[in-house]
């Protein structure tokens, strides 16, 4: 095994994160009604811990959790329901998994609590616009920090989303939002981007985000990229969303090519043998 160069790192509630040597697998938990891809399946609390166990078991390095969906045209979650939904959740996946769990949420008391019960890692879709307090609350416990793109919010952004040069903006708005985390004191190498494929964005927009991942790159944060069995895909294709398999693990593939860190994704079995080839011919990053 070879290590990659330009390699980052942290460590944060006992985890340690070496970006650059091999490519994180992301395992998606919703633990909502209405999710886009697997909405209702892992509602239920036993059902949300199986499936966290059986994610890992097949290779997932965190585990996150969401309580609100935010396909297009879905509504706001109000707090208390949303904490109802994922406290209890991540509360025994703390205890029970040895790996981090992420939380999918952009309301600052929802991280707040999600953190005192164990979460290790923030994934906030609004890129920390979403709740004014957030920024706060990430620097005061000095977790890592996903700070996602969003055009417009869940309810209406794919209602029509125009850019004059869609790598630019985006890039502009991750830049800015790493800058929002900075100042409020989190530590730099803290913060993870991610150009939000699929939030705000046409098919074009997707292609050419994916196709200048090394745009991203250059802000010099670890990059997460979440296109696992989304619409892009479908529309290409033309295939529905549980049909979506090999259009998602080709975007993997080449996400990693591009510089992804992280790839957040539904189907983690299948996506690890992806990951493990593309670490090989990317970064030199096998057992032999």
């Amino acid at each position: 095994m070879e290590q990659g160069l330009n390699v980052q790192g942290f460590s944060y509630n006992g985890y340690n994160f070496s970006f650059g040597e091999r490519t994180y697998i992301m395992g998606i938990l919703n633990v909502t009604p209405d999710s886009f891809s697997d909405g209702g399946l892992y509602f239920d609390l036993g059902r949300a811990l199986e499936r966290a166990h059986i994610m890992v078991e097949a290779g997932a390095d965190i585990i996150d959790v969401g309580g609100e969906s935010t396909r297009p045209g879905s509504d706001p979650v109000p707090l208390e329901e949303e904490l109802r939904r994922v406290l209890p959740v991540v509360e025994r996946l703390a205890r029970e998994l040895k790996v981090p769990i992420s939380i999918d949420t952009y309301k600052a008391e929802v991280a707040r609590q999600a953190l005192e019960r164990g979460a290790t890692l923030i994934n906030d879709i609004t890129g920390l616009r979403g709740d004014p307090q957030m920024p706060e609350v990430v620097a005061r416990f000095g977790c890592p920090v996903v700070v996602m793109h969003i055009k417009g919010t869940p309810k209406n952004m794919q209602e029509n989303p125009t850019y004059e040069d869609v790598v630019a903006e985006v890039k502009e708005y991750l830049r800015e939002g790493v800058e929002l985390a900075v100042k409020a004191g989190l530590p730099r190498e803290k913060v993870i981007i991610d150009p939000g494929i699929g939030f705000g964005k046409t098919v074009e927009h997707n292609l050419k985000i994916l196709q200048s991942l090394k745009e991203f790159k250059a802000l010099g944060q670890p990059l997460l990229v979440g296109t696992s069995r989304k619409s892009f895909i479908g529309k290409i294709l033309n295939l529905p969303v549980h049909e979506r398999l090999l259009g998602t693990a080709a975007t993997v593939a080449l996400s990693i090519a591009g510089g992804a860190d992280i790839v957040r994704v539904h189907d983690v079995g299948e996506m690890r043998q992806v990951v493990q080839m593309a670490d090989a011919i990317v970064r030199g990053y096998y057992h032999g």
